[in-house]
């Protein structure tokens, strides 16, 4: 069997797509070699992988050893430039020229895309969410509307469809109208890297780098308005105004992390306009994107972290978290509950005053910390890339 992937997220490593797309390869390129073991239920086994072909499709190279029987197609459309363009030019238009020409029997989508193949090849497509569809300000312009349109209409057309939560197979069935037979949700992991313990000496060096002290409130995961930061950034000047005096010790900072771009209004959030106007360009620190490599030590060293998204496919960002045993605080919305379950503490997106008493509750009560720093690494084992890449080797030998 000749198995193509799309992996063009490769070159992308440090978004969610792209640690799904990386993590599910390595933990792939690995089962001939390892104790991997596939579940009774599937007929693919350790041997029957190693003879299978798997085919690379990206729009550039990789610094990635490939096992013998792993192969990369590397090509771009005439249009080279980095945008929707291209992008629709090369998931709709050149790839499945090239992957019929390849001669697929099955061919894997890790991310929804435009993508629509011969009938001879199976398609498998994860969809890890449906923001634009249920989000319109995302399509505001023609580029992205066209984009959209084009995937929904390959997501129909699919034979079958991975979602990453509960949450984005329910939005699958009610707003696109899928047959919950077509469905499988499966759940991703986070990068191995937020699975280590980080020494004092390093945590000390990359705090140094970023001029900030540990036992901060950390906020993180980007900018989108959907992310929620305004209300965290209000609901850490009302807790400084009315709690900050009474706390014992110096008031923790807000340290927020995410790539600051107000241009990109109104999806995007001017952060740094909200904290200049509420008088705390002090008190919160502004990091600007932080490479994956620096994260693992931001939340170890963070007193609590703060995520009340008011949509998520998955959420990613609580599971890195949780991971280092850092305190989480998130929305009881879309998919963070799934992730969430009963190791972390969770308030309303829609209301400030509801995030600053729960803030309180985690910044006055060492104990409730520790609870949801023990949970939290326990709740996190639950998730891991061997189960990941077995659920979809499952769903590829029953196509």
């Amino acid at each position: 069997m000749k198995i193509g992937i799309n992996a063009s997220f490769l070159r992308k490593e440090n978004t969610g797509i792209g640690q799904v797309t990386i993590n599910f390869l390595k933990k792939l390129m690995e089962i001939p070699n390892s104790n991997f073991q596939i579940p009774n239920k599937s007929q693919i086994t350790n041997n029957k992988i190693s003879n299978f072909e798997f085919v690379l499709y990206l729009e550039e190279d990789i610094d990635l050893k490939l096992p013998n029987n792993f192969q990369k197609r590397i090509f771009l459309p005439l249009w080279k430039r980095d945008d929707l363009i291209r992008k629709i030019w090369w998931e709709k238009y050149s790839l499945p020229k090239i992957v019929k020409k390849d001669e697929c029997d099955v061919f894997l989508s890790l991310y929804q895309s435009t993508t629509i193949l011969p009938n001879k090849v199976k398609h498998l497509m994860v969809v890890h969410d449906i923001i634009p569809k249920l989000f319109p300000e995302y399509l505001n312009n023609s580029r992205k509307k066209k984009y959209w349109k084009l995937t929904e209409k390959a997501i129909l057309e699919a034979d079958k469809i991975i979602a990453d939560s509960k949450r984005t197979e329910k939005d699958l069935i009610q707003h696109l109208g899928i047959d919950s037979d077509k469905i499988t949700v499966n759940y991703p992991d986070v990068d191995e890297i937020y699975k280590k313990n980080i020494s004092d000496e390093k945590s000390a060096k990359i705090l140094r780098k970023y001029k900030i002290k540990q036992g901060y409130i950390y906020h993180g995961g980007g900018l989108e308005v959907r992310k929620n930061t305004e209300s965290v950034i209000r609901a850490y000047k009302i807790l400084l105004e009315k709690f900050a005096g009474s706390y014992q010790g110096k008031f923790p900072q807000l340290v927020i992390s995410g790539k600051l771009m107000p241009e990109l209004a109104p999806l995007i959030f001017d952060a740094e306009k909200l904290v200049k106007e509420l008088n705390l360009t002090k008190e919160v620190k502004l990091l600007d994107f932080v490479p994956q490599v620096d994260l693992p030590a931001i939340y170890a060293r963070a007193l609590m972290f703060i995520y009340p998204s008011k949509y998520e496919g998955f959420g990613l960002p609580i599971l890195e978290a949780m991971n280092q045993g850092t305190p989480v605080i998130t929305a009881k919305t879309s998919s963070l509950p799934e992730v969430g379950g009963d190791a972390v503490l969770y308030c309303n997106p829609d209301d400030v005053y509801d995030l600053v008493m729960v803030m309180k509750n985690v910044l006055t009560n060492e104990n409730i910390r520790h609870t949801l720093s023990e949970r939290g690494k326990e709740r996190a084992k639950n998730f891991s890339w061997d189960k990941f890449t077995e659920k979809v080797l499952h769903i590829i030998d029953n196509l």
